[in-house]
């Protein structure tokens, strides 16, 4: 099979599409032939070498933790899933033409591949931080970096929850956060002020890294209702860090239901084929992403 693979840190030119072995599903595990992968931050700073103790690496590695597809292998002890089943989840080395995933939900029904293949750790990432970040029903939640896709998905699922939310993100953008439900400002100079001008913040969430942890904590008066999963320097300042992922079936089983009801939408910006995960990667970190970034297998 075709499998994006590296064989050390460095830039998106490390990254190989390679033959390799095909995987098989082991107890508690489903394989699946991957039709699209999703393409999220935390795979690039894997590529680097970014030091994320809740991904170690050994290389060679493969790449990827996303991924949709069709069921064709099913492990020892898993229980009403078969061969053909269309699902999404979270496993490992998910940039291949075969994948196993150690979470899964069946897709519902009118998602294609390349959308449900952006939902998974999304909405996992989503999910926590709110939790994390304790905002309440009725409060308001500032979100630092909000176009792309957990920001998107942070953005649905707050208003669901009964929470206001201001988001901030490049002109551009200002009419899709509007169109998710929040109240929308640009970054750069002033922004601050800008946000100000909208109504006080409980709460905050940096998902960008673009040097703001100082300027939230301002705005919430409270740097523990701030939270970053993008600037690792943030508990320099006071600020948790969220990095470690906490229950994928539960996630996946929230965003079926949101998804459902018609409250949960990430578009998907742009696919790329498998020989161009290095593109998807640099278009990835440049930011500035409407939703979601994938592979299409």
């Amino acid at each position: 099979m075709r499998k994006v693979s590296l064989a050390e840190f460095g830039g998106p030119d490390v990254l190989r599409l390679v033959d390799a072995e095909e995987p098989h599903a082991g107890p508690g595990q489903v394989r699946v032939a991957v039709r699209a992968a999703g393409v999220n931050p935390v795979d690039w700073r894997i590529r680097e070498g970014q030091a994320l103790g809740a991904h170690p690496v050994e290389l060679p590695a493969g790449v990827g933790l996303d991924a949709a597809g069709v069921v064709d292998e099913v492990g020892d002890g898993v229980e009403g899933v078969q061969a053909g089943d269309h699902v999404f989840g979270e496993g490992a080395d998910t940039y291949a033409e075969f994948a196993v995933l150690s979470a899964w939900a069946r897709m519902p029904e009118w998602l294609t591949f390349e959308e449900a293949a952006g939902y998974p750790s999304v909405v996992e990432t989503a999910l926590r931080v709110l939790r994390e970040v304790g905002v309440r029903p009725g409060e308001t939640l500032l979100v630092s970096g909000a176009s792309g896709g957990v920001g998107s998905a942070v953005l649905q699922i707050a208003r669901d929850r009964g929470i206001r939310v201001i988001g901030t993100a490049g002109a551009a953008n200002q009419d899709y956060l509007r169109s998710l439900g929040a109240l929308a400002t640009t970054y750069g100079q002033g922004w601050t002020e800008r946000v100000r001008s909208l109504g006080h913040v409980d709460a905050a969430l940096d998902l960008a890294g673009s040097g703001v942890i100082r300027e939230l904590t301002e705005l919430t008066g409270d740097p523990g209702r701030v939270l970053s999963i993008a600037d690792l320097g943030a508990p320099e300042l006071g600020v948790r860090f969220s990095g470690v992922a906490g229950s994928m079936p539960d996630a996946l089983a929230e965003a079926v239901d949101l998804i459902s009801r018609g409250r949960l939408r990430i578009p998907v910006e742009k696919s790329y084929p498998l020989e161009e995960a290095a593109a998807a990667h640099i278009d990835s970190r440049a930011g500035h992403t409407r939703g979601r970034r994938v592979l299409v297998v």
